[in-house]
């Protein structure tokens, strides 16, 4: 027997909203931190902040739609999220 526990829920029930559901949460906290990055610096760009806005606005309301999705649309809302999150990262 293993020390470590399996932390793979994929094959569970719900496994799929719930990793789209984080995959989507992370980018929202994304947004979160660079708003408040934003907002700190000495001279704040409010166009960098409506950007910010809008795009966490549009994750928060995607992040919604996961709690009447169908399996399809929670699938294309992940992969969406995951390729997202990777070209936030990146930036």
């Amino acid at each position: 027997m293993s020390d470590t526990p399996n932390r793979d829920f994929s094959q569970l029930e719900g496994g799929d909203e719930l990793q789209a559901a984080d995959i989507v949460r992370d980018v929202v906290t994304w947004y979160n931190t660079q708003l408040a990055t934003e907002r700190r610096s000495p001279v704040p760009d409010e166009d960098r902040i409506e950007e910010l806005k809008a795009g966490r606005q549009a994750a928060l309301d995607d992040q919604q739609r996961l709690g009447t999705a169908d399996p399809q649309e929670t699938a294309r809302i992940a992969a969406l999220y995951a390729a997202r999150l990777k070209e936030l990262n990146e930036s």
